[in-house]
This record gives structure tokens, sequence and C-alpha cells, in this order.
């Protein structure tokens, strides 16, 4: 059996069906300032819908699904520093890994 040796972020705590991810600095998120997001596992059906929202652009589809996952604009998103985008992308990771608990 694979053990998981990867150790967990302090700033990640999942869950079977989320993630909340801590950020390094406050932002504002739906006109709220705010220093965490929350994202819930994604549905076979929301990647399908960011895929065909922008066939051919893998940045595109990321960000169209991370904001689904995170009831996040897009626009709210693409101002988080790359450092706390760079923490979603982990914590997406971490949700739809198979042995991530």
């Amino acid at each position: 059996m694979a053990q998981d040796t990867e150790k967990k972020p302090e700033w990640l705590t999942v869950s079977a069906d989320s993630a909340i991810i801590k950020l390094s600095k406050i932002v504002k998120v739906n006109q709220v300032d705010t220093d965490q997001l929350t994202m819930r596992s994604p549905t076979i059906r929301e990647v399908r819908n960011a895929t065909k929202a922008a066939p051919g652009d893998e940045e595109q589809i990321e960000l169209i699904l991370f904001a689904s996952l995170t009831d996040a604009g897009a626009n709210d998103l693409v101002e988080l520093s790359v450092r706390d985008y760079k923490r979603l992308q982990v914590g997406y990771f971490r949700l739809v890994r198979e042995d991530r608990v």
C-alpha cells in the first residue's frame, strides 16, 4: 500500500468535499474582504462546462473552474497574488487526488 509522505501545508485544510485555503493577505472577493477561500470538490459537469467555455485555453478553463468552486468572481481571482493563486491550485489538486484522505 502506498503511503502519502507529502506534508500538507499549514495554510490548507482539506476534508472529503472541500478545501479551506488561507491566503497570504486579505483580498476582496465578491466585494468582501477575506483572508481565506473555501473550494468545494468539483463535479464532472463543472469541469465539462469550464472546458466548453474556453476550449483549448487551459489557464482560462482553470480560472473559470476555480471561480465556480470558490463562488468567487473570475475578476476577483485574477487579482490574487501568484503565491495565493498557487495555493488555490494546490487545494484543487488535493481535493481531486484519490489518496488525499
